[in-house]
């Protein structure tokens, strides 16, 4: 097997202190990079960043919250999860993470995607019926800034650039995943533009992705090309026992189920659903022993590279959050290696 990176990633979750007072954005911002250099300490190779434009989460700009991480780290890679980038604009997002990168030592990462939200399309002057068709062109634009000096751009959305260099180049080329929720098309396009996956797999037996994962590997056997790196991102809490993490992690759980499935006509979460989800499908919630099995049999299932734990879900404890990343990074972490070194090489 490749090299395992397990991470961690948030979407800046607005949090509670210990009294179950709400906090400021202001203060789930700082707190996030507190997390993120916990992270690095506690021993993750990686933690990513979620752009979001929703009063429940803090995070619309990740990227100063990850230069403000780099540079109290030196050696966690920190990247988005994801970059919305149909409301994005290729060019200056190459310039953010190539100076990222110059004083992060190549650390810094993007994940591309359309994102599972549209707020950024009113609040950033773009048409939801270009949807598809803005990702499109502009996923091809920042695939040919990453590869190429000189560029050349004929657009629908922008006006033509001709035979332009972006500065500052980077050092390295910028990490770039591509970040998808299920469609086959997205998982062939990841192939064919020769990116790394990621895949965002939120409910469900993480099994039930292995097709999907296969069409990817069987896209590049046909171009004749080798596979890049598969990663997953689920949610998830630990905690000292598996009594403790369900009970602590599910209120905040249920809110945020509620609140993004009030625009999205979903029932309520009711505690019997999410038991059967930690139990049969991905959410990754209990002690360190327990959720260190789970990951250990998605990344062999899958036969990933990386696997990101979402350890923020609604409005959770910020103190209980700390304890989350700790114990992810101290105990399930050598233990997930530690299993799969385990296990009978195929």
């Amino acid at each position: 097997m490749t090299h395992l990176e397990l991470g961690l990633d948030t979407f800046g979750d607005i949090t509670t202190d210990d009294s179950g007072a709400r906090l400021s954005p202001a203060q789930v911002i700082r707190n996030t990079v507190a997390e993120g250099v916990l992270a690095e300490e506690a021993g993750a190779d990686f933690i990513g960043l979620g752009e979001h434009h929703r009063p429940d989460f803090a995070i619309s700009s990740p990227e100063p919250i990850m230069s403000a991480i780099l540079a109290q780290t030196s050696r966690i890679k920190v990247g988005t999860s994801v970059t919305v980038l149909s409301s994005d604009d290729p060019i200056r997002l190459f310039q953010r993470f190539s100076t990222m990168n110059a004083f992060g030592q190549g650390r810094a990462e993007v994940t591309l995607g359309r994102g599972s939200f549209t707020e950024s399309f009113p609040l950033f002057g773009f048409a939801l019926e270009d949807y598809e068709a803005l990702f499109d062109e502009k996923f091809e634009q920042f695939v040919t800034l990453i590869r190429n000096e000189k560029v050349s751009f004929e657009s629908r959305f922008r006006p033509a650039l001709k035979n332009a260099t972006v500065h500052p180049r980077p050092e390295a080329p910028i990490r770039t995943w591509r970040g998808v929720g299920g469609s086959p098309e997205s998982i062939v396009s990841a192939a064919a533009h020769d990116l790394p996956l990621l895949v965002a797999i939120i409910g469900g037996a993480p099994a039930r992705f292995a097709p999907l994962v296969d069409l990817y590997r069987r896209a590049h056997a046909q171009m004749g090309t080798t596979p890049k790196e598969v990663g997953v991102h689920s949610p998830g809490f630990v905690a000292e026992t598996d009594e403790l993490a369900r009970e602590t992690y599910f209120e905040g759980y249920q809110k945020m189920h509620a609140s993004i499935g009030a625009s999205r006509g979903w029932p309520p979460l009711r505690r019997e659903d999410y038991l059967r989800e930690i139990e049969h499908g991905s959410l990754y919630v209990g002690a360190p022993e327990t959720v260190a099995l789970k990951i250990a049999s998605t990344v062999a299932t899958l036969g990933l590279s990386r696997f990101q734990l979402k350890y923020s879900s609604g409005p959770q404890k910020a103190s209980a959050i700390l304890r989350n990343i700790e114990l992810y990074g101290t105990k399930v972490i050598p233990r997930v290696r530690e299993i799969l070194d385990q296990m009978p090489r195929s």
